[in-house]
């Protein structure tokens, strides 16, 4: 894999990509179940990247907390995987792209509780359950192994903290507000409960999911979490998965890891992403570094609009793709 960072340095790169992706306008939409991100200014747009050799370069709104939402599923299924469990999850959900809506009943139902990939929600919620067999607050869980992988300082948790805080945090009113709007990832919940694809009950599962999107992070921590996946499972705190796990990781990334635009991501960036419609997008640059560029507005699919095009000219200038 090449690198042609000689001119401008990485640095400069980055400050020249704010400036000529930072939105000028509101182009693009936010989700309509999500009151919280309605709020959030169209302009932000931040860039974040983390290298394996442990340097960190950062540009525009890249320390200001965002709603990770499904990127998230990256870093629960990172936890499923532990500990030489993959066997017994992968009897549970494929590793296939969907071809149809991330929130799907229909497919769903037609191939019997058995959700594509962990990326889609039914299979973030086959992913959840499989933590809470082990916890009773999955979405605790995922806030501290975040943010011990952010190598955030000072105890992690979801009560009491907000904005400004240095580590990650559970926004617990957005939380409750996206729960509110929450039908649909109910009606998976109780598909997967009809079929025996789940083993808690189907409200807690859903509001284990929502709490984990809820979770706020900025560019910077969510690059440095990332990590792991680009340094063949080595995180900030130590060996986080096997070189393998990691790797077959980012190829579900690479396939099913930007909703129903895989393919088109595939093409104008060339690396392993998971986006959240938060507006945020981690990419993958295998045994170099993990990227992280957020910006609230939204495509048709549901991915950052200016993150994908920013993303795509980095790819283009820098010359990390896996192709």
């Amino acid at each position: 894999m090449s690198t042609t960072l000689s001119a401008p340095p990485l640095a400069l790169l980055l400050e020249d990509i704010v400036r000529r992706h930072r939105p000028q306008q509101g182009v693009g939409g936010v989700p309509t179940n999500i009151p919280f991100l309605a709020t959030v200014p169209f302009d932000r747009f931040g860039i974040a990247v983390a290298t394996t050799s442990g340097e960190v370069f950062s540009s525009g709104d890249a320390g200001v907390p965002f709603s990770i939402q499904s990127i998230s599923k990256v870093f629960t299924l990172a936890m499923a995987l532990q500990g030489g469990r993959s066997s017994s999850l992968w009897s549970r959900v494929l590793r296939e792209p969907s071809g149809t809506s991330f929130n799907s009943l229909v497919q769903l139902e037609a191939e019997k509780g058995i959700p594509r990939n962990p990326f889609i929600n039914a299979g973030a919620l086959v992913v959840t359950d499989h933590l809470l067999e082990e916890t009773p607050d999955a979405a605790s869980q995922l806030l501290r192994f975040l943010t011990e992988q952010a190598g955030q300082a000072g105890p992690a948790g979801s009560q009491g903290q907000a904005p400004g805080r240095r580590v990650p945090f559970i926004d617990e009113a957005a939380a409750a507000g996206e729960l509110d709007s929450s039908s649909r990832n109910l009606a998976l919940a109780h598909f997967l409960k009809d079929f025996g694809n789940l083993t808690q009950p189907a409200a807690a599962v859903v509001e284990n999911y929502v709490r984990q999107c809820s979770i706020m992070m900025t560019c910077v921590q969510l690059a440095k979490a990332g990590l792991f996946l680009a340094n063949n499972g080595e995180g900030i705190s130590g060996s986080v998965l096997s070189p393998s796990e990691a790797k077959r990781i980012g190829s579900i990334m690479l396939t099913c890891g930007m909703y129903d635009a895989a393919g088109e991501f595939a093409y104008r960036v060339g690396l392993p992403g998971k986006s959240g419609v938060g507006g945020g997008i981690l990419v993958i640059v295998p045994g170099q570094c993990a990227i992280c560029v957020w910006s609230p507005r939204l495509d048709a699919k549901g991915n950052s609009l200016a993150g994908t095009a920013a993303l795509a000219e980095l790819s283009d200038r820098t010359g990390w793709s896996v192709f």
